[in-house]
């Protein structure tokens, strides 16, 4: 991590100290997992938001999104709900969101277009 970065860093937070709990694949992952950990009360900042475009200046694994909290008391909370999205099966179905009414992927717990949680039902 570049030095000046660090300072931004540590404004970003509640307590001064945060820690990196994912590195996503691509943006979007990344976007899910926030807003996944959100909804469980945890707060979170995404970093490398938009690393990728620098790909190829920067070495790879650099340019990854990372998600990192700032209270570390939720750590454990949080790697609990990260392996809990990660072991679960890719489903195909399509769900309904109620509130919105827009359709989205079976795998999406939220909605992509509100961000209310998705019924279970298709």
């Amino acid at each position: 991590m570049r030095p000046f970065i660090i300072p931004l860093l540590l404004r970003a937070c509640d307590d001064g100290v945060v820690k990196r709990i994912y590195t996503a694949a691509n943006l979007a992952d990344a976007h899910l997992v926030r807003d996944l950990l959100q909804h469980a009360g945890i707060a979170v900042h995404i970093f490398n938001e938009y690393a990728m475009a620098a790909l190829g200046d920067v070495p790879m694994g650099s340019s990854y999104p990372q998600i990192w909290i700032s209270q570390l008391h939720q750590e454990q909370h949080a790697r609990a709900v990260i392996a809990d999205y990660e072991q679960r099966p890719a489903q195909t179905a399509i769900k309904n969101c109620l509130p919105c009414g827009e359709t989205n992927p079976g795998e999406f717990e939220l909605c992509w277009n509100c961000g209310e949680p998705l019924a279970n039902t298709t």
